[in-house]
């Protein structure tokens, strides 16, 4: 389920684009196959526009700058070697290698998986007075958005910056931290910068606003981890088309969290382990209970 969890960011990118039609781009040639027309030839592999228009959807091109030469170009030019190491390796029969067919399996059930999701999702596209429910329940998001001010000390986060991070929680200053950070070793930088209280949740921004003027606080971003101090903010609401836009995307992204977690709970409830995995699977099971 984490690993899904960590595909949600890509996969509210794939709902974005559904219903987008791509126009199709470059010269063509008088080919055809049912896969679209064929743009480039490479040996017996041939490359068409959808592929080429394919390409372009996962990089997120617009349509408009999909007619840019020097980008078709590009992206042309990478489907070609593609194609071509593609024939190398079916010469070498490596699509019969137990290991690559393992591979290939893996990639099909993960775009099958990715597809289904994203698919279920769109489906469920919130409705306008939705989205003006979800702006009304989240002001910290919208119309209450404020922007924090802060200087702040970022850090890889690992095993050895855990015990700075729990010796630090009574911390007065960022001085001090910079010390902790610099006598354990631990490469940090330290800069200003600024924090949006849509990325927070009540609780903690509740807890900055009652701070006092010397108070450290400690968030983990992506793999970092990251020591600050407010020096100000200042009032930035989020209104109109783009706070809908926002919204939209922040409730897909719930959906999506809600479709994995429900897709997780009916998987463990059908799958039948074997043997030595039964054991490991239920372990702690019985305690629950």
């Amino acid at each position: 389920m984490a690993s899904l969890l960590m595909r949600s960011g890509r996969l509210i990118a794939i709902i974005g684009c559904c219903g987008i039609l791509l126009a199709a781009c470059g010269p063509k040639d008088q080919n055809s196959t049912g896969g679209g027309q064929v743009v480039a030839h490479v040996g017996d592999q041939v490359v068409t526009t959808q592929e080429l228009e394919n390409e372009f959807r996962l990089a997120n091109v617009s349509p408009e700058k999909q007619k840019d030469p020097e980008l078709i170009k590009r992206v042309l030019s990478e489907l070609v070697v593609r194609k071509y190491l593609l024939q190398q390796a079916l010469a070498a029969k490596l699509d019969r290698e137990p290991g690559v067919l393992l591979d290939i399996l893996r990639s099909r059930e993960q775009v099958l998986e990715n597809a289904f999701l994203a698919r279920t999702v769109a489906s469920k596209a919130p409705s306008s007075a939705d989205v003006d429910k979800y702006i009304a329940n989240n002001p910290l998001k919208f119309a209450g958005r404020k922007i924090l001010n802060v200087e702040q000390i970022g850090f890889p986060f690992g095993p050895t910056s855990q015990s700075v991070v729990d010796a630090s929680k009574d911390a007065k200053s960022l001085d001090e931290i910079d010390q902790q950070l610099t006598a354990a070793g631990i490469p940090h930088s330290r800069q200003m910068g600024m924090l949006s209280s849509s990325e927070l949740s009540q609780d903690f921004y509740n807890s900055i606003e009652a701070k006092k003027a010397d108070n450290i606080f400690f968030v983990r971003s992506g793999p970092n981890g990251v020591f600050f101090k407010v020096n100000g903010e200042e009032a930035r609401p989020l209104e109109g088309e783009a706070a809908a836009k926002l919204a939209r995307q922040l409730m897909q992204a719930d959906a999506l969290k809600a479709e994995i977690g429900m897709a997780s709970y009916s998987a463990n409830l059908e799958a039948k382990y074997a043997g030595d995995y039964a054991n490991i699977m239920h372990q702690g099971e019985d305690k629950k209970n």
